[in-house]
C-alpha cells in the first residue's frame, strides 16, 4: 500500500515536472524567436543604410566627376584660347622692346670702352 502511495506521488511529481519543462521550453522557444525577430529586423535596417549609403556615395561620385569634367573641359578652352593670343601678346611685348625710346637720356655706363 505504501508502494503504491509512493508510485502514484512519484508519477504525479513525474507529470508535474513534464509538463514544467514542456512550459519552459516553450518560454525559451518564444523568447529565442522573438530574439530572431529582432536580430532579422536589426539586421535590415542595417542593409537598408548601408544600401543608402552606398547609393548617396554613387550619386555623389557621379556629381564629383562631371563637375571634374566640366571644369578640365573649360580649362581646356582657356588653354587653347591663350595659344591662340600668345603670338600677338609676344608680337606686341618685343615691338615695345625693340622699339623703345629711353625715358632718362642721362643713363651713362660705369664702363666705358
Amino acid at each position: 500500500m505504501i508502494l503504491n502511495i509512493t508510485g502514484i506521488i512519484l508519477s504525479v511529481i513525474a507529470i508535474c515536472l513534464f509538463f514544467w519543462l514542456k512550459k519552459d521550453h516553450r518560454m525559451d522557444s518564444d523568447l529565442h524567436e522573438a530574439e530572431i525577430n529582432h536580430t532579422h529586423k536589426g539586421m535590415n535596417a542595417m542593409m537598408n543604410d548601408f544600401n543608402n549609403y552606398q547609393v548617396e556615395v554613387d550619386r555623389k561620385i557621379a556629381k564629383l566627376e562631371k563637375d571634374l569634367e566640366i571644369h578640365v573641359n573649360g580649362t581646356g578652352r582657356e588653354i587653347s584660347k591663350m595659344k591662340k593670343d600668345l603670338p600677338n601678346a609676344i608680337r606686341s611685348v618685343i615691338g615695345h622692346i625693340e622699339f623703345a625710346k629711353p625715358l632718362d637720356n642721362t643713363f651713362t655706363p660705369k664702363y666705358k670702352k
